[in-house]
């Protein structure tokens, strides 16, 4: 008599449409997960959902601003009618801000603040029950190392997106004490990666950028992927309340 398959385990990615987050789903459909993906940008939640189909994942998408805490809660309960399971949380969505104090508003601080921060609040929220009643999972959450460095030169964002990224570092602190022993929760801190976001930046510095980084290239969305597949899958795991710098050692910025 065959052996009867478990369930495969389902992962949601915020901002996953493309980037860092459309490597994470890649990175996660590999290891056999099914996915979740929430973003603002349909069109490119399609071409991602194909190419994970592909792969032989089920994949739903959720259109949502995820700094809005109504709907998080929403897509949450959306997820769970078409997965019936949580697993893993990838809190990936952020925006940038290049401005300094004297520029930034209020409503563009706040607005940076909502997109990166609240957002894993928001949806760590929600989603927090399911996987406990599911046995216990894991969340990742996107920091920056602009959350050590304090957005430098070399950064898309300045000081706002550096703040709201190193409160995402004591969140995940925090959540590791009280969501453990089932949830473990980690942070990963990307240097200058090659994505959409920071394509302007890329193009203009990239070979000044890559002579001040050991490795001497630029990240690339495969490489932060791999890391959050490991601390999405790994088992045994004794990980939690950690964050990873992932930037091939950058001492120029």
């Amino acid at each position: 008599m065959p052996r009867k398959l478990a369930p495969r385990k389902l992962a949601i990615i915020t901002g996953g449409a493309r980037g860092i987050g459309r490597g994470c789903a890649h990175a996660l459909a590999e290891k056999g997960l099914n996915i979740a993906l929430v973003d603002l940008l349909p069109a490119e939640m399609d071409r991602t959902k194909a190419e994970l189909q592909a792969m032989g994942a089920t994949v739903t998408c959720h259109e949502a601003d995820v700094s809005d805490f109504a709907r998080a809660a929403a897509v949450i309960a959306e997820i769970m009618a078409a997965h019936g399971r949580i697993d893993v949380l990838v809190n990936n969505a952020g925006r940038g801000n290049p401005k300094g104090i004297t520029e930034i508003t209020e409503d563009e601080f706040d607005r940076t603040i909502a997109v990166n921060l609240k957002s894993c609040f928001n949806y760590i929220h929600a989603a927090v029950p399911h996987i406990q009643a599911g046995g216990g999972g894991r969340i990742v959450s996107m920091s920056s190392l602009n959350a050590f460095s304090g957005g430098v030169t070399s950064a898309v964002s300045k000081f706002s997106y550096a703040t709201a990224k190193a409160g995402i570092l004591g969140m995940t602190r925090a959540l590791a004490k009280e969501l453990g022993p089932s949830i473990a929760i980690n942070a990963i801190c990307p240097g200058v990666i090659e994505t959409e976001l920071g394509n302007s930046l890329t193009k203009a510095r990239g070979p000044e950028l890559m002579k001040g980084i050991a490795l001497g290239r630029l990240g690339t969305p495969q490489d932060v992927a791999q890391l959050v597949a490991f601390l999405a899958t790994v088992e045994p795991n004794f990980i939690t309340g950690q964050s990873f710098v992932i930037d091939g050692f950058q001492w120029v910025c």
